[in-house]
């Protein structure tokens, strides 16, 4: 390996993805291919990315295959940042045996990283802990141990464990303080706010305020019966019962808790779980057996009880009763969520995600973008989609300086 192609190798190591281009821009040999590659993922062309690394796996030869590996390796971050969630798995797996077996240690954990990150995105956690368990970090130079701790907190959040998310948190910022790279330290920085933002809302008696992750982790472990509109559960003390496949018994508990202590007439009850305008003995009847179904189903934390007027959930042991809802609460959050980290994705790896239909996203995202939600570029396969960086203002207004007509 020449000194330009070892200066340059340095220069993208601490993130100067220009100072690295200076020294191979001119250069078409596989090594300066694939750096020129990694330089310009690095300033955000990802297409002119992808191209040079495909260009640079393919010169490399049989004997250089640590090289090959490594080519595939900045491939699948290049597809997990332009979140292109239907790039092979297997060949990254492949890579990562390769590295592993030729004793490049450093570059298989960044592609093991790679593979967990990929599982916190479409949200097997049980995967990504068994993979992050079997990892051995040591390896790993400051910039990667930032990335990895950052899964490891991506994991505890969703696990709702704040303290060792918080830990975690201030492990890559240690990390990212080493390596040096100011966009690296962005992203941790970015991460940490998820602890201090609004998670939930707790609805209770009739009043509603926003949770951050601590406090819904407190909650979900006291004894209080709360109806889980997150994760469309209920829960009390250790004790959950999982309605998301049941929306119509959810429907009539939520009701009922946010009621709670009072009762809810039979009309209500019938609006929120059937959406019936005008009832009949038919709709009566229903509400009948849909309330003696919910009645077994919380049978180990509640009663559900007639009134005069209609009917009551109450607790066991006097505990009280509360609503968790999504700060947010609109058709397609789930959708809009995923967007929110700002990132540009495919339908079709939003359906991934999601796991739903790409048909069903498709009809989202067309119904999103037609009220201004969301906005899309490209055409056929390469469309992509975003959220607009500021919802309903127009941003040249916002940039510094006059106007080209002031």
């Amino acid at each position: 390996m020449d000194s330009l192609i070892t200066a340059a190798a340095q220069a993208l190591a601490v993130g100067d993805a220009l100072g690295a281009m200076k020294r191979v821009a001119l250069r078409d040999d596989p090594p300066a291919l694939a750096l020129r590659g990694i330089a310009m993922a690095q300033l955000g062309d990802l297409t002119r990315a992808k191209a040079l690394l495909k260009s640079a796996a393919h010169a490399f030869g049989p004997r250089e295959a640590v090289a090959r590996a490594r080519c595939i390796v900045a491939e699948a971050e290049i597809a997990l940042v332009s979140r292109d969630l239907t790039w092979p798995e297997k060949a990254l797996e492949t890579a990562r045996v390769t590295l592993e077996r030729r004793g490049d240690r450093v570059n298989a954990a960044h592609a093991r990283n790679l593979q967990i990150r990929r599982l916190l995105l479409i949200g097997h956690l049980d995967a990504a802990e068994k993979l992050l368990a079997d990892l051995d970090p040591s390896p790993l130079p400051p910039a990667a141990r930032a990335g990895h701790e950052l899964a490891i907190a991506g994991v505890a959040i969703r696990r709702l464990r704040t303290e060792p998310a918080r830990q975690a948190l201030a492990r890559a910022a240690e990390a990212a303080l080493k390596a040096d790279i100011p966009s690296l330290t962005i992203e941790v920085r970015d991460a940490a706010r998820v602890l201090e933002a609004p998670a939930a809302r707790l609805i209770d008696s009739g009043t509603e305020r926003l949770l951050q992750l601590q406090e819904v982790e407190a909650l979900l472990a006291s004894d209080t019966l709360v109806i889980d509109a997150c994760r469309n559960v209920v829960r009390a003390g250790g004790g959950i019962v999982p309605l998301a496949s049941r929306p119509v018994l959810f429907a009539l508990a939520r009701a009922l808790a946010e009621a709670a202590p009072s009762d809810v007439s039979r009309s209500v009850l019938l609006a929120r779980a059937f959406r019936a305008r005008h009832a009949d003995e038919s709709h009566r009847a229903r509400l009948r057996v849909e309330i003696g179904r919910l009645r077994a189903a919380l049978a180990d934390l509640a009663d559900v009880k007639a009134t005069n007027h209609g009917f009551a959930l109450i607790p066991h042991d006097g505990r009280a009763v509360v609503v968790l809802a999504p700060p947010v609460e609109e058709e397609h959050a789930s959708l809009l969520a995923l967007l929110a980290d700002g990132e540009s994705w495919s339908s079709t790896a939003l359906a991934i995600a999601l796991g739903l239909s790409p048909r069903t996203v498709q009809r989202a995202l067309d119904t999103l973008e037609a009220a201004g939600k969301v906005q899309f570029f490209g055409n056929g396969r390469a469309r992509r989609w975003m959220m607009p960086p500021v919802v309903g203002f127009p941003t040249t207004l916002l940039l510094p300086g006059p106007l080209p007509s002031d």
